[in-house]
């Protein structure tokens, strides 16, 4: 009985561990090498990823609703809830949407240099949510 209880714990701290990593859908032109420089951050950090390459990122921006003046490089999805994770956005502030599903999706616009994938984090990095709202700071 006793072993029956150890093994029903194990399992259930190996689902609690895997529901609170969330995982993604990368979409990002096959050129692009800050993307895979921010799939390497996430994957870092336990976020798992599934890297999709397409010629026509923006086709895929349209149909998920990216606004377009929160465009960057490469879009990712949530696989879980369907959130949008549009460019260089840090991977707390992922772990972040994931436990807002309120939110549709987040945003780091453009390439700046102080974001994963494109230099070195100086803790001034917003992201924004798709109503342009600050929603975390890293």
């Amino acid at each position: 009985m006793t072993k029956l209880l150890f093994i029903a714990a194990l399992l259930a701290i190996g689902v609690t561990a895997h529901a609170a990593s969330p995982s993604l859908v990368v979409y990002k032109d096959p050129n692009c090498g800050c993307c895979e420089a921010w799939v390497q951050h996430l994957n870092e950090a336990g976020i798992r990823t599934k890297v999709v390459t397409s010629s026509d990122v923006i086709a895929i921006k349209a149909k998920l609703g990216v606004p377009a003046q929160l465009s960057s490089c490469h879009t990712a999805v949530l696989e879980v809830t369907g959130q949008i994770v549009e460019g260089h956005v840090p991977a707390a502030a992922v772990r972040k949407l994931a436990a807002s599903p309120a939110v549709k999706g987040v945003a780091v616009p453009g390439m700046p240099a102080n974001s994963p994938g494109m230099g070195k984090m100086d803790g001034n990095l917003v992201t924004i949510d798709f109503g342009g709202k600050p929603f975390s700071k890293n």
